[in-house]
């Protein structure tokens, strides 16, 4: 969404860098906006002119259930939508 990339789960926590890329990332979102904010500013980094392309592997792992301490919910839905835009159109 507002990328033009297509990846089925942005917030897995599972993610891999170049040391060059690591150091001009500058984060500035906590909880939940930190997943979307890296997707937008990778989605739109250029490195020696180019695009930089995301790959999506999967994984495995058992997800927890709301019982075992699971606190995502709508709210950190709509709060990755907005840190989707802010860092997209805006930062």
């Amino acid at each position: 969404m507002l990328t033009n990339i297509n990846l089925t789960d942005i917030e897995v926590c599972y993610k891999v860098f170049t040391r060059e890329v690591v150091r001009r990332l500058k984060i500035k979102s906590r909880r939940f906006g930190v997943e979307p904010e890296i997707t937008a500013k990778i989605a739109r980094m250029k490195l020696n002119g180019k695009r930089l392309r995301i790959y999506e592997t999967g994984i495995s792992y058992d997800g927890r259930t709301y019982g075992e301490g699971k606190k995502i919910g709508w709210k950190d839905a709509l709060s990755a939508i907005i840190h989707i835009i802010r860092f997209r159109l805006m930062d």
